[in-house]
C-alpha cells in the first residue's frame, strides 16, 4: 500500500507539487476538445485546496523532446482548468530558477498553479541519475503527490526521481483509485475472474496474457490478435492479420492455459471483408476458413454470444484491449457486443475493470464510463501494471 493525500496531517499553507496527466487533445482553435483527464484530476485539486494548500501542478503535453515548441505550451490548457475549477489558475511560464520563485511567491492558501510544460527540459526525460533538475524542482513544493497514473511507468524526473528527493511523497486520490481498482481486479479477484484481452498484436500483450494465465478462471482472445491463435492450430486465415514469429508462443499460451485448467475462449466465427475501408463485400465465415483476400475484422454472432455468456456469468472483468476494428461502424458490432455484456454483468454486482487505451476508448464511444467499476485513465501504465511491471512512479511514494 502507498500513502496517499489523505494520509497528511495538516496541510494549510504548504505547498503541494502535484504531478498530474492533463495531456489532453487541443483543436485547430487551441482550445481544448475532450477534458476527460482534466475531469480525472479535479477530486485531488479540490481536495488539496479545501485543506488551504497551495497547489502547483507540473504536467507534459506532446512530446516537445527537451525543447520549448509554442504548440505544446500548457497555457491553453491552464485556461481551461481555470474555467472547470470555477478559479483562476497561475500560468507559470518557467518552472525552474528564479522566475517560479518569483511568480509562485504570491499564491495564497487554496490557490493553483500550473507549470509550464515539463518536457521543454531535455533533464526531464534523461535516463541518467543525475538529481540537479529533481532539486531544483524540488525546492518549489513541500511535499510530493503523484496524481499521474497515464505517465507512471516513466522513470522520468517529475514522476519518479522527484519522489526521491521531496518527501513526503505521496499518492493523488486518482492515483489510489487506479491502484486499488487494478490492484483488486489482478490479486483479490472476485471468482468467476474472466479477462478479456483484445488489439492487434499478440507480441505486445505476451506480458499481460502470461500473468493472467496464473489469475484467471476464462480468458477471452480477440481482435487481430487472434489469427495467429488460429493458424498456429492450422487454421486457414486468408489476409488477416497474423504475426508469424508468434505462432509457437500462441500455442504455449493455450498449452499452459488448458495446464492451469483456465478456459480459453476464442472466435468461432468472423466478419471478414474484402475492403478494410468497409465498402467491399463483408461476411461472415468459420475462423479456421477465411477465403484468400479476405481478412478477419470483427467477432461473429455466434462469437458474441459466446463471449458475452461467459461475461455475464463472471464476478470479476478486466477488458485489456477491443474484438473487432471498432473504429469502423460496419465492424464494431463485436466490440459492442463485449461491452454490453460486461454492463449487464456490473449491475448485477460484477466488479469490471477497462484498461488499455483502445479498450478505454471503446468504452467511452459506446457506453458511459459510470456503467463500469472502473476505467482506467493509464494506457501504456495500465498495460504494464497488468503484466505486473514495477511503474517506477508508484514505487517511488512511501509505503
Amino acid at each position: 500500500m502507498k500513502k496517499s493525500i489523505k494520509d497528511l496531517g495538516d496541510i494549510k499553507g504548504k505547498r503541494a507539487l502535484v504531478r498530474v496527466d492533463i495531456n489532453v487533445p487541443l483543436d485547430e482553435n487551441n482550445n481544448v476538445s475532450d477534458d476527460t483527464r482534466i475531469q480525472a484530476i479535479l477530486p485531488t485539486v479540490n481536495y488539496l485546496t479545501d485543506k488551504g494548500a497551495k497547489v502547483i501542478l507540473m504536467a507534459h503535453l506532446g512530446r516537445p523532446k527537451g525543447e520549448v515548441k509554442p504548440e505544446f505550451s500548457l497555457e491553453p490548457v491552464s485556461k481551461h482548468l481555470s474555467k472547470v475549477l470555477g478559479k483562476n489558475v497561475l500560468f507559470v511560464k518557467s518552472p525552474v530558477g528564479q522566475g517560479a520563485d518569483k511568480e509562485l511567491a504570491n499564491l495564497k492558501d487554496g490557490e493553483v498553479a500550473l507549470l509550464e510544460n515539463i518536457r521543454f527540459y531535455k533533464a526531464e526525460e534523461a535516463k541518467d541519475d543525475d538529481m540537479t533538475f529533481a532539486n531544483e524542482l524540488a525546492r518549489l513544493g513541500d511535499f510530493y503527490v503523484n496524481d499521474a497514473f497515464g505517465a507512471a511507468h516513466r522513470n522520468h524526473t517529475s514522476t519518479a526521481k522527484l519522489a526521491r528527493v521531496l518527501k513526503p511523497a505521496v499518492s493523488g486520490l486518482l492515483m489510489e483509485k487506479e491502484l486499488r481498482c487494478l490492484g483488486n481486479a489482478l490479486n483479490n479477484p472476485s471468482h468467476p475472474f474472466t479477462a478479456i484481452v483484445g488489439g492487434a498484436k499478440v507480441s505486445t500483450k505476451i506480458g499481460v496474457l502470461e500473468n493472467l494465465i496464473d489469475k484467471v478462471d476464462n480468458l477471452i482472445i480477440g481482435g487481430g490478435m487472434a489469427y495467429t491463435f488460429v493458424k498456429a492450430n492450422g487454421g486457414k486465415i486468408g489476409n488477416s492479420i497474423c504475426e508469424d514469429d508468434q505462432l509457437q508462443t500462441a500455442l504455449d499460451i493455450e498449452k499452459k492455459a488448458k495446464e492451469k485448467g483456465v478456459n480459453l475462449v476464442l472466435a468461432t466465427d468472423v466478419l471478414v471483408t474484402n475492403d478494410f475501408s468497409g465498402n467491399g463485400e463483408n461476411k461472415v465465415v468459420d475462423v479456421k476458413n477465411i477465403p484468400d483476400g479476405f481478412e478477419g475484422v470483427d467477432a461473429g454472432e455466434n462469437t458474441q454470444k459466446a463471449f458475452s455468456d461467459v461475461i455475464k456469468s463472471s464476478k470479476t472483468i478486466l477488458m485489456n484491449g477491443p474484438v473487432g476494428a471498432f473504429e469502423n461502424p460496419k465492424f464494431a458490432s463485436g466490440t459492442k457486443a463485449v461491452l454490453k455484456a460486461i454492463v449487464e454483468a456490473t449491475k448485477n454486482g460484477a466488479t469490471s475493470v477497462i484498461g488499455g487505451g483502445d479498450s478505454v476508448s471503446a468504452a467511452k464511444k459506446f457506453a458511459n464510463s459510470s456503467d463500469f467499476t472502473h476505467v482506467s485513465t493509464g494506457g501504456g501504465a495500465s498495460l504494464e501494471f497488468i503484466e505486473g511491471k514495477v511503474l517506477p512512479g508508484v514505487d517511488a511514494l512511501d509505503d
